[in-house]
């Protein structure tokens, strides 16, 4: 009864925790807009994808601050919207719209691993972190090796890719694969674990025959 009591006044806190962070960063939002008013910065100035960008990053640091896994549900949402504001953002900014084709990998699954290693590291998540990393490299593997295949080999959008683009690849292609070589040498820690009281293994039980010894008389002496 009272450990179920508790829990129902962790989840209560959780929430309540939820909701004020959520009017913290709507009060932030609010301050935001009032400044640039004040100031006169206008936002379109930085190019239309900043209104994908700012929602996303609301989002995603909103899920970061709530403690449990219900945070998912806004942090890996508000990563994909931002890491699609920050694609667009540079195609705005140098014409290369034609890097869609490689740059997809970025937003998922590049974005989603790194929502999920940034909740885990937040709130001391091992498998999280773990997961979300791995996720994240697989992302960053794609992009490295389908923007090596479109720009250097291809050769897409010959007239808007900018020079750095091509330049870049080869260049992250070499580190990626240096990364790999090193984490594979590196020794790793073993992940079995001895069986213990707390490991889930079935346990047989003990044998269930009668000890031997001399059996007591079924019938009385004589008198």
């Amino acid at each position: 009864m009272s450990k179920g009591w508790q829990n129902r006044r962790d989840d209560d806190r959780d929430r309540q925790r939820g909701i004020s962070v959520l009017g913290v960063l709507l009060v932030l939002l609010g301050l935001f807009f009032l400044a640039s008013e004040q100031f006169g910065a206008e936002l379109g100035g930085y190019g239309w994808p900043i209104f994908v960008i700012l929602p996303g990053v609301f989002l995603l640091v909103l899920g970061l601050a709530i403690p449990h896994e219900g945070g998912l549900g806004a942090a890996i949402p508000g990563g994909l919207l931002a890491s699609v504001g920050l694609v667009l953002a540079f195609q705005y900014a140098t014409g290369a719209y034609g890097s869609w084709v490689y740059a997809w990998a970025l937003v998922a699954p590049g974005s989603v691993g790194v929502s999920l290693a940034l909740f885990g590291l937040l709130h001391r998540r091992g498998d999280l972190l773990d997961a979300g990393l791995r996720t994240a490299a697989t992302g960053l593997g794609l992009f490295v090796g389908f923007g090596l295949f479109f720009e250097n080999i291809v050769g897409i959008d010959d007239v808007n890719s900018t020079s750095a683009l091509r330049d870049a690849f080869p260049l992250m292609a070499v580190g990626l694969g240096v990364l790999i070589v090193i984490w594979n040498l590196l020794p790793t820690r073993s992940t079995t674990r001895r069986a213990g009281p707390d490991s889930w293994s079935p346990v047989e039980p003990p044998p269930t025959t009668p000890p031997q010894g001399p059996t007591p008389p079924t019938t009385p002496p004589a008198a």
